[in-house]
């Protein structure tokens, strides 16, 4: 009884920017956490932001200072700022949740559909 929902992605030149949203919906009492994954074709699927409790944020290496992650705990819902695309940022990009349901209350993991992040030229 909880989805996530992600939208914005696209096809971008190199260089450019795009931003992903990612809202959650259904019968949530909480939310732990929400991050933004990525999965290229024939590569195993990555962390690329994680923003816990909407105040404790991780970045992986290889996005540090070209994207944001921010949240809006009003709308649970989070965005991811790219900017200064490359190539290698081609992929589907998920939105995963650690949300606790209003019955039972226990802490699950849930996964969006994914939308594709394409940058080239």
């Amino acid at each position: 009884q909880v989805q996530l929902v992600e939208s914005g992605g696209g096809l971008v030149q190199p260089g450019g920017s795009l931003r992903l949203s990612c809202s959650a919906s259904g019968s949530i009492f909480s939310i732990n956490d929400m991050a933004w994954y990525r999965q290229a074709p024939g590569k195993a699927r990555e962390l690329v932001a994680r923003i816990t409790r909407g105040t404790i944020i991780n970045y992986a290496d290889f996005v540090k200072g070209r994207f944001t992650i921010s949240g809006d705990s009003a709308k649970n819902t989070i965005y991811l700022q790219m900017n200064s695309l490359k190539p290698e940022d081609t992929a589907v990009y998920y939105c995963n949740a650690a949300i606790v349901q209003r019955s039972p209350r226990v802490v699950r993991a849930y996964w969006g559909q994914g939308t594709q992040v394409t940058v080239s030229s």
